[in-house]
């Protein structure tokens, strides 16, 4: 038996999961802006004991690697980090983006589609990936600023074009009116509990992160706006 924790931290929504074979055995998620911090251990030790399991009977633990929140991401794989080491099991990255595409597919699959995720990254910007029914790349995850011709390319080589994630829907009222085939679908957030079969395929092949070296995916380069607040050398100048 091959027991993942699964942890995604991507968006607003804390969600965590245990897979064993693949198959899931129970998850949580909270939707709770700004909760990932505060609820993410008590949410793993409460799923454990659920499944009357104990640290030491995982395999591994599967992590998103983005795109998403640049903290709610550091915060996924600052604790996945530690109980790997901790544990001495290894860490597999999961794609918050492929997360939701498996999601999907288990109610639209087949028919000449393509799948189209998508993450928000404010104001008509998103993180997106293109992939076929098997999740093979048609383009690769990256951002992308909207308009009205985005995703045209496809339009004449797949019957289906499904939008998705908490940035779709800003791309449907772009693209709604282009083509019949554009099909959005709501409520689609990345999820652990779709985790189970892309981790233990990872788990199997040995496709491991390097538990020192590695990061996530953020999407595009973090920016900190500079602090208005006059700092002590600001003040003696």
């Amino acid at each position: 038996m091959s027991y993942i924790l699964s942890i995604e931290t991507s968006t607003a929504i804390c969600s965590v999961a245990i897979h064993n074979e693949g198959k899931l055995i129970a998850n949580s998620d909270l939707y709770l802006e700004k909760s990932h911090s505060n609820s993410l251990t008590p949410l793993i030790e409460q799923l454990l004991h659920h499944c009357d399991l104990q640290m030491r009977d995982l395999n591994a633990i599967a992590v998103s690697s983005g795109p998403g929140s640049y903290t709610g991401l550091r915060i996924g794989l600052s604790t996945a980090k530690g109980l790997c080491y901790a544990l001495e099991i290894p860490l597999i990255s999961i794609s918050s983006l492929d997360s939701m595409t498996t999601q999907v597919l288990n109610f639209h699959k087949g028919d000449n589609s393509i799948y189209i995720p998508m993450l928000d990254a404010r104001r008509m910007e998103v993180f997106y990936k293109v992939s076929d029914e098997d999740l093979v790349d048609v383009e690769k995850m990256s951002n992308l600023i909207l308009n009205e011709n985005s995703f045209n390319n496809h339009l004449n080589k797949y019957k289906r074009i499904f939008l998705f994630g908490n940035g779709a829907e800003k791309a449907w009222e772009l693209l709604k009116d282009q083509s019949e085939k554009f099909i959005w679908i709501d409520k689609v957030n990345p999820s652990a509990q779709f985790y189970g079969e892309m981790a233990l395929k990872k788990f199997e092949k040995e496709q491991f992160e390097d538990l020192a070296y590695f990061e996530p995916n953020y999407g595009k380069e973090f920016y900190s706006p500079k602090s208005k607040k006059k700092s002590f050398l600001d003040l003696n100048r």
